[in-house]
């Protein structure tokens, strides 16, 4: 048999396929809800896109507006401000299109937790407005996410956590719609959980927004509801049309969004203006983040400008300007900020300025009977403080225990040594 006729013979045992083309599904504009006459009365406004029905509520609010110890519109002076920085920071807006923006969810995460509200607030050129859009039930999603215009490019969105939570949240609902809604863009994001963090990290225990709120912003809530009654009072609102206690949720939301706009003037001017930090924590804490960032030259000037006005009574000031001083070859200087870590440190902070101490005196001072000095003291504290890791204990004993073998060598040439066992 030829090769044609093999090849001919081989198709003919090759079962048809047929394609069959999908569907194409066609989209059918959702009816409004039963109740919504009910959601009427509470001052919601009815509009209507190709998608469906959402619920809007605007507030206008003057530029001076007092939410807490702030006034709104000094957000303006901070914007003029990072305009002129000349760095990179997280809290530094990279477009005009900026959007002071929270949700509200029936649950923390997966598929199953729906957007009900999403809250979103404008800087104009003589007010700010904030408005809300309200879910009517899960069959308007596609309308709800549209309306918001989140889909807009170049925007700068601010939030409290929303890196991590609201603006995931938001792409996986918008996700379930995207044969129908425009591309999602990934905007530029100022998380302020994250720098709230940075910049009172220490003086802190809850970063909760409403702790942050009455601490630092001067504003305390009223009759403001637990935020995990919001799913369950949205949830009696579809069902039973029951709209009236459903203002407290756009309240609660509507608090969230304000202390956004306050917090983002408060975190920047303490960021960028050093004379209104409160004390050497605060100050080592900003400039901690500008070294984390890479801005070492600003941050090299920071901690030295703490040092001189603190002195002594902060001890991570001299921590970090000492790894900065070993940096720019500064030895002795570092030497100086490390004892004092070692003075008056504590915790693995001062373990680790006595490893830093004997590398100092070892390699760059070459003063071999203080870095031995160091060695054993640290050696000594490690076994004199509890809070430390068992991990972090074993780790640096083996290092001091090493190093302390090389010491003893240069302390005492040719003389066979053994590191002591003491901790």
């Amino acid at each position: 048999m030829s090769y044609e006729k093999k090849l001919m013979a081989m198709k003919s045992l090759v079962k048809k396929t047929t394609v069959v083309p999908e569907p194409i599904q066609t989209f059918h504009k959702p009816p409004a809800p039963t109740y919504e006459k009910r959601w009427l009365t509470t001052g919601l406004e009815k509009i209507e896109n190709e998608f469906g029905i959402v619920y809007k509520r605007m507030i206008h609010y003057p530029l001076s507006h007092m939410h807490g110890n702030l006034q709104l519109g000094e957000v303006r002076e901070k914007l003029a401000n990072w305009a002129e920085t000349g760095y990179i920071h997280p809290l530094a807006p990279t477009s005009d299109q900026l959007l002071f923006f929270d949700t509200e969810t029936t649950g923390l995460k997966g598929a199953g937790a729906v957007i009900f509200l999403i809250g979103l607030l404008e800087l104009k050129s003589d007010e700010f407005v904030m408005t809300q859009y309200v879910l009517p039930n899960p069959d308007h999603e596609a309308a709800f996410l549209f309306a918001s215009e989140l889909w807009r490019e170049g925007l700068t969105l601010v939030t409290y956590n929303g890196k991590s939570f609201d603006f995931p949240q938001l792409q996986t609902r918008w996700s379930l719609h995207r044969k129908q809604l425009p591309p999602l863009p990934i905007p530029k994001q100022i998380d302020l959980l994250h720098g709230s963090r940075r910049i009172w990290k220490g003086e802190m225990e809850s970063f909760k927004l409403t702790e942050v709120e009455r601490k630092q912003l001067g504003f305390h809530r009223k009759d403001d509801i637990p935020g995990h009654m919001a799913p369950i009072i949205y949830q009696d609102a579809v069902k039973n049309g029951r709209a009236e206690i459903l203002m407290k949720v756009l309240w609660h939301n509507e608090w969230d969004i304000l202390s956004l706009v306050t917090l983002f003037s408060l975190s920047s001017d303490l960021v960028m203006r050093e004379e209104l930090q409160e004390n050497a924590q605060i100050s080592t804490n900003i400039a901690k983040w500008f070294q984390d960032l890479g801005l070492s030259e600003k941050s090299f000037a920071e901690l030295e400008r703490i040092a001189e006005t603190y002195g002594t009574s902060y001890p991570l000031t001299h921590y970090h300007l000492g790894y900065l001083l070993k940096r720019h070859k500064e030895f002795e200087r570092a030497v100086q900020s490390f004892e004092i870590v070692a003075t008056y440190g504590e915790g693995r902070e001062q373990i680790i300025a006595h490893e830093e101490l004997a590398k100092l005196y070892e390699h760059q001072l070459k003063d071999f009977q203080l870095a031995y000095d160091r060695i054993h003291t640290g050696k000594a504290l490690l076994g004199q403080q509890q809070s430390l890791s068992q991990r972090f204990v074993d780790s640096k004993l083996l290092h001091f225990s090493k190093r302390e073998i090389r010491v003893t060598e240069k302390l005492f040439p040719g003389q066979a040594q053994k590191p002591t066992n003491k901790a």
